[in-house]
């Protein structure tokens, strides 16, 4: 296991994950362009030697395939999570023979608090700050350029606990920066104290951390539990720490930069756009100014960056990673989870899928509840409940679990104006949104599947329908150039389809015949409270009845946050020198 990122990057080259480009390239736009085509074709993780403006060389792709997250971590994430997981069933309630059958874990439980070293690497002041960093433009409607893979490191003013996150940096000039704090993560509630005590609050950022505290800054960690100690568990050594020079923080000893610095209270900048993970432009708005004292290095420093987008991009691979290693522990608080699984390819957060044992009717629906109130599962938009033994990463067989079982009468939850994720755009208003969970468990052992019905020509039904498919029997999805809300009710009502369950149109950009694209199309561009439709709709009293076929309209609508694409001449340059960089 790598100590730091520099051991990280030379492990990668070792194992074959890593490419080595001297063809000089640009960072506005030319390496996002490079990065998101390397990722496709399964190409290595790249060190770009010669960045256009910059001294330091810059990596990217590092964690971008499940072996280079396995190099990361020493091993597999789902070991990580099963260790940690039959630790906890093991010692409830502690006996002595499994505490001696535990003890190396034990020990490493009672060994993971952070270290505090006298060594500081990163200590070269960088002469003109931000503006000697090969920091990346990514994407063309971008507000400027982003630093994409920075560990943020904050105290809480009360009580001085640490926590470290992953925070996007829109740099401003060369030495400040936008940063997108949001308040429902661990930094934006130590800066909300800082504000409501109307001092500033010290910030170290670290680039370059050893790939450990990387995966541990993005985790959704319970409350108590911190990165840097979490960290030194998986890593199985104390995260070392160092004293800033500047500030009263103490941050990780062997990052390859390090920017000290403040957040002013009440002291906002627009923010953004930036091309994010949902595949969409985020919308600009007001954040939390960093003001940096000063900028840091070690000798012959490597930047690490990373891109997002539509997926998948490198980001699946790290949150996959960091839900197999969490979700053991939710069996824990919750022992009727058999499995769940947040999907990459709807930006996590928009689907999750649960697999429970009903113990007792209607046990599903509090499972489901409950999840809801979980950490960062709070901000799921659409939720799939389904019987143990369900393989929730498999869509195939989540469908067939909804043909089988769901029934608009009894198996619909909406949840109305609660917490949504930030970049999700399809609310009204941003933190608010709709919540849909459908339960697909088994409510009967007697099921009688009738073959479904449609027409060989959509067409037949609304002439604006471009192309359909029919996934599993199960949910019908069609593609239309525009007025998609229209089209989803004339298929829902017509006498040309039955046996369906769902209906969802899509805008012309999603090609059906691609699963990846249609789950994206889906659930980045729908909200449940007010793209959802039914053959019938009924109040009785205040408690709301559907019945018939589920249709969903998830066009692109007015309104919507712009589809990512590149320039045309960035793609004409990139096809131009690909061969060049992979000589």
């Amino acid at each position: 296991m790598s100590s730091n990122f520099r051991e990280f990057v030379n492990d990668l080259e070792n194992e074959g994950e890593l490419h080595r480009v001297t063809e000089e390239v640009d960072p506005v736009l030319e390496i996002t362009e490079i990065a998101i085509r390397a990722q496709k074709e399964n190409k290595p993780a790249i060190l770009f030697e010669n960045v256009k403006g910059s001294k330091y060389p810059l990596a990217i792709n590092t964690f971008a395939s499940d072996k280079r997250i396995e190099i990361a971590l020493g091993q597999n994430p789902e070991e990580i999570g099963n260790e940690l997981l039959n630790f906890i069933e093991a010692m409830r309630p502690p006996k002595i023979k499994e505490i001696f059958k535990q003890r190396k874990t034990i020990k490493r439980f009672l060994s993971f608090p952070p270290k505090k070293v006298s060594k500081r690497l990163p200590e070269m002041v960088v002469e003109n700050g931000l503006d000697d960093l090969p920091i990346l433009k990514c994407w063309p409607e971008d507000g400027g350029k982003f630093i994409t893979l920075p560990l943020v490191q904050t105290n809480s003013p009360t009580d001085n606990i640490p926590n470290l996150g992953m925070y996007r940096l829109h740099v401003y000039d060369k030495n400040s920066t936008g940063m997108h704090m949001q308040i429902g993560k661990g930094g934006g509630y130590h800066y909300q104290e800082a504000e409501n005590l109307n001092q500033n609050l010290p910030v170290a950022v670290t680039l370059g951390g050893d790939p450990v505290l990387t995966i541990a800054s993005i985790m959704a960690l319970p409350e108590g539990v911190g990165e840097l100690e979490f960290a030194g568990l998986v890593r199985k050594s104390r995260t070392r720490l160092s004293k800033c020079k500047t500030i009263d923080i103490k941050a990780p000893s062997t990052g390859e930069f390090l920017l000290e610095g403040y957040l002013k209270p009440y002291e906002r900048k627009l923010e953004g756009p930036f091309g994010d993970h949902f595949g969409h432009y985020s919308e600009a708005g007001d954040y939390p100014i960093f003001n940096i004292n000063n900028v840091y290095a070690r000798k012959d420093a490597i930047y690490p960056a990373t891109v997002v987008g539509k997926p998948p991009q490198e980001d699946k691979y790290l949150g996959d990673c960091t839900q197999s290693i969490l979700k053991p522990l939710i069996k824990v608080i919750h022992p009727e989870i058999h499995d769940l699984w947040a999907y990459y390819e709807a930006g996590f957060h928009s689907f999750l899928v649960v697999s429970t044992e009903n113990r007792y009717a209607r046990e599903a629906y509090k499972t489901g509840l409950s999840i809801l109130g979980l950490g960062q599962l709070s901000l799921t938009k659409v939720m799939v409940l389904v019987d143990k033994g369900i393989d929730v990463k498999n869509r195939g067989e989540v469908l067939e679990q909804i043909r089988k079982n769901f029934d608009p009468v009894d198996s619909i939850m909406l949840i109305s104006q609660a917490p949504t994720d930030t970049l999700d755009f399809t609310s009204k208003k941003t933190h608010y949104g709709n919540k849909l969970v459908i339960n697909a468990t088994t409510k009967s052992e007697s099921v009688n599947l009738v073959p479904p019905v449609i027409p060989s020509d959509l067409k037949a039904i609304d002439r604006r329908i471009n192309k359909w498919k029919l996934l599993k029997n199960t949910l019908l999805v069609v593609s239309v150039e525009k007025d998609g809300s229209d089209v989803v009710k004339n298929i829902i009502n017509s006498p040309l389809i039955s046996n369906i369950k769902m209906v969802a149109v899509v805008s012309n950009d999603i090609d059906v015949n691609n699963d990846v694209e249609v789950m994206w199309g889906i659930f980045t561009r729908f909200d449940p409270g007010d793209d959802i439709y039914f053959n019938k709709q009924e109040f009785i009293g205040a408690v709301p009845k559907y019945t018939g076929i589920m249709g969903i309209d998830a066009t692109w609508k007015g309104g919507y946050q712009k589809t990512l694409e590149m320039q045309d001449d960035i793609i004409n340059k990139v096809n131009e020198k690909w061969e060049i960089y992979w000589k």
